[in-house]
Parts: structure tokens; sequence; C-alpha cells
């Protein structure tokens, strides 16, 4: 009785010790970001990104309501250019810029149908895995309830906190909450110089920022007079706690950044990457941070490219953000869509590179989503429910695609790029599996594979599918290609995803 006595009291005792041990076990410290570069290169892209492939944003704001032409998106800043088409329009639409400026067309963002769960709804139907609102765009006017800018959403216009509502909407069917941000380029957005409109007037200058002289005109006209002051502490103070707002009230897993942030004084750039990733650190929050290109250097967040991919595979994950039209990024009276299948095949181009494509939608400024824009996430969703194991989780291959069109480079690159043709291939991966999703149905009734051919790839290859289709597919490899005969009928609209099975596989 005694040595069981003794055995049971020895168990007992490595069973305390084992628990004191580990109780004794440091939890691992959380990180803290200095406000310096090297500091906050300690970003680490969240896992969730890479998998999530597709979000969508949207760009609603008192620019939505001028039912103007063209990039509307601008026309804070277009109406008072006597140059600009918008020009004209506004003066022959509202009157005289001094008497009918911007901020008088707060009232018209009524609002009236808007619902976030609707849109959000719509997005995840889409096949969204991220999405929100533009939080502020360039001509600053908040769209939440922000203490520190008068001008915002909840005191005026709609009277509602979009930021808030999108949020919970979002986030109550499981996307991840996206918010840009685009309010650096407030400071000279407005002619605040000129006495001939309403935005010299200092009663408004919380809209439409502070007093530029003005030489920053003349420089933008090529005067050797001109020069273009940098923006004042009192303005850089505000810009930071607009972000502030936005991070400490409402979270977002994804917080985007326009361009032209390098603008601002390098102190205040670093202050605020270094709040928004001690944010995240703190409050345990996986969160992607988007930057352009040149305005923070690379590693302390996630590059972004406008209307623009990168021209091969990057090593780290990347973002596109492109609108559902080419012409704007909001509400527009003359507004087109791309075509359904310009926007699948970007997505499948952005992926089969590491990236991740944010896609614009622009709501009407009664607060509804046209008709002809929900037909496109539909369908884009619809593609997506039948080929997204090509998509979701997905990595690169050794190449991204093959394929005679070549994408062009640089800031709104997309603009000027007239889509893929039916030659164009683009690979994904998702473990063993390898995906070549074809942009074309090929005439000839043959899908030529060339990465695929023995002397290109020398594993076996043991069968091919096509995702939608049930029977079996015949094909032939040789030395120049891996040549798969297409079936009868298609299994989808547009970009076709066939699965290859290699021998080699377990």
């Amino acid at each position: 009785m005694n040595r069981i006595r003794l055995i049971t009291l020895f168990v007992f005792a490595l069973f305390i010790g084992a628990c004191n041990k580990q109780q004794e076990q440091p939890k691992e410290a959380k990180k803290h970001f200095e406000p310096n570069w090297e500091s906050l290169s300690q970003y680490e892209c969240p896992e969730w990104f890479r998998n999530a492939k597709f979000g969508i944003y949207t760009h609603w704001g008192v620019y939505s309501a001028s039912m103007a032409t063209g990039n509307s998106d601008w026309y804070g800043r277009n109406m008072y250019n006597d140059w600009h088409p918008n020009y004209k329009f506004h003066k022959e639409t509202y009157g005289d810029q001094k008497e009918f400026g911007y901020k008088d067309l707060v009232p018209k963002l009524t609002g009236e149908k808007f619902n976030a769960d609707e849109w959000a709804e719509l997005f995840q139907k889409a096949g969204a895995q991220f999405a929100g609102p533009a939080g502020e765009h360039a001509d600053g006017f908040s769209m939440w309830d922000s203490k520190v800018n008068p001008w915002n959403s909840v005191k005026m216009g709609p009277k509602i906190d979009v930021v808030a509502e999108m949020k919970k909407a979002v986030k109550k069917r499981g996307m991840k909450y996206v918010v840009s941000l685009h309010h650096s380029w407030l400071w000279g957005w407005y002619p605040t110089w000129d006495e001939n409109t309403d935005c010299a007037n200092p009663e408004f200058a919380g809209l439409y920022g502070p007093k530029i002289p003005e030489t920053s005109r003349l420089l933008k006209i090529g005067d050797e007079k001109g020069s273009y002051p940098m923006p004042s502490p009192e303005f850089e103070r505000i810009w930071l706690e607009k972000v502030k707002e936005v991070v400490d009230g409402y979270s977002p897993d994804l917080l985007w950044f326009d361009n032209r942030v390098r603008i601002l004084s390098e102190d205040i750039r670093k202050q605020m990457v270094a709040y928004v990733h001690n944010h995240s650190a703190q409050n345990n929050v996986e969160r992607v941070f988007t930057f352009k290109r040149p305005d923070f250097p690379l590693g302390v967040g996630t590059v972004d490219l406008e209307r623009e991919r990168m021209p091969d595979i990057y090593p780290d994950p990347w973002l596109t953000d492109t609108s559902i039209s080419k012409s704007s990024w909001s509400y527009a009276s003359d507004l087109k869509c791309y075509p359904t299948n310009r926007l699948i095949d970007d997505l499948v181009d952005i992926v089969s590179k590491n990236g991740c494509l944010l896609l614009n939608v622009a709501p009407h400024p009664d607060g509804t989503i046209p008709q002809e824009q929900k037909e496109r996430l539909l369908e884009m969703g619809e593609w997506l429910k039948l080929n997204g194991e090509a998509i979701y989780d997905s990595r690169p291959w050794l190449i991204f695609g093959e394929g005679p069109t070549k994408t062009k480079s640089g800031h709104l690159a997309d603009q000027k790029f007239d889509g893929f043709g039916a030659e164009d291939i683009r690979f994904t991966t998702k473990g063993d599996q390898l995906y070549a999703i074809a942009l074309g149905w090929p005439e000839s009734g043959v899908l030529p594979i060339k990465s695929l051919g023995l002397i290109a790839y020398n594993s076996k290859v043991k069968d091919v599918e096509l995702i939608g289709h049930k029977g079996k597919l015949q094909w032939e490899r040789t030395e120049g290609a891996l040549n798969v005969t297409l079936p009868k009928d298609k299994p989808c609209d547009f970009a076709y995803v066939f699965k290859i099975n290699f021998k080699d596989n377990k």
C-alpha cells in the first residue's frame, strides 16, 4: 500500500511540476513598432489576404451626386477648372461656382435607399472575401462620424455613418472589412486662392482645406513663378487624427491608402504606420496595410497598384485596385462597365502572379447600386462558384502563364490595355494540383498548353479535367505542348479551368 501511495505521490508531483513549468513559459511578446523604417519593416502580410484573392470596395460620396459625365470622383476639383467640361456643366446645371460650390452638393447625396446589408449581400454573392467603403476621398468629406471633421456623412448629406454600417454588414457575412483613405489629396485639391470661387471663403475651410497661394496653380501650368508649399503641421495633425479615428473606431482588416501620401513629412508618415501596426499588434488584428509606391519603403506594408498589375510573379502578396468602369470610380451619368469577361480575366491574371484584386463599384447618390454593375458582380460570383477552387487559397506556379498578349506597365496602364485572347493561359496551384486557366475558347477545338510540352516540363500527366464538364477529355502530349481536345459545349461563359493531374502526385 505504501508503495502504491509513493508512486501516486510521485506521479502527482510530476504533474504539478509540468503544470508549473507550463505556466512559467513566457508568452510570446507582442511586436512593438517604433516610428522608423527598420522597425516598421517587421510588418507581415496576413495569411488570410494571400488566400482571399478578391475584394470589393465602393466610391460613394458627395462626388457621386454631381450627375456629371466622366471621372466624377474628381468633380470637386474639375468643376473649378475653367478648361474642364465639368466647369461648364456645373455653371449651366447649378450656377456660378462662387455661389453654388462643391459644398452645396452635399445635400444631394441623399442616400435615402442606402442599405448596407444589400450591398454586403451583393458583394458576398459576387465572391468577394473582403469589402468596404472609401472612408474619405480627396474631397475632404468623411463617411464616418468624425470628431475632427464636421463635414461628415453623419452630420450632413445622408446622415449615416457609412463606415460603421458597412462594417456591421460585411463582418456579419464573414468577410474581412476594408476602409480606403485618400485624404492626403485634400492639400491643394480646391482652388482656395481663387476669390471667384467659394473655396476662398474661410467659412468653408473645414471642407476645402487651408488657403494655399496661387503659386501652386502657376506651377501646374508650367509658369516659372510657380511653387508648391508643403502641407502645414496643422494639416498633417488633422490628417493623422482622421487615420486614428478610423483605426480606433472601426478597426478595418485592410486599411488602404491612395497615393500622394509622400507630400506629407517623413515623420508624420512614420508616426502613422507605427500607430496602425501597434494597434494591430495590441488588439490581435491581422491587418493588411496597403500603400502605393513610392509613398513608403518596401517592407512596411503590402504594395498596391492602381489600374495596373505586375508583369510577372511577385514574391510577396500584392494588390491591384481597379474600377468596374474604365471612365470613372464613382457614379456618373454616362458610366459604362467593363464586360464581365474582362473583369474575370483580370482577376485570373492577377492571382496567377501572386496578387489580389480589389474591384471598385460606383453606387448611385440615392444609395443603390445600378443594375448593370449588379449584373457584372453576380456573373463574377457565378463563375467563382464553379471555378473558385483555382482562385481561392491558390498559389503561383513556376510561371504565371503563356500566350501572346502582353499587359501594360505603369500607373493607370490598364486603361490602355485591350484585354486577353484565346491563346492566353494562366496557371495557379493548390498543393500538388495544377490549374491551367484558358482565357478564351480556341475555335480550332484544341487547346495547346505549350508550357506542359515534354521539352518544357517533364512530370508525367495522368489526366486532364475541365471544371464544369462531366465527361472525360481527350488529350495528347508532344514535345511542344499538351494538346487538349475541347468538348462541344462550354462549361461556363468565361475563363475555362483545366485541372492537370500528374502521375507523380500522391
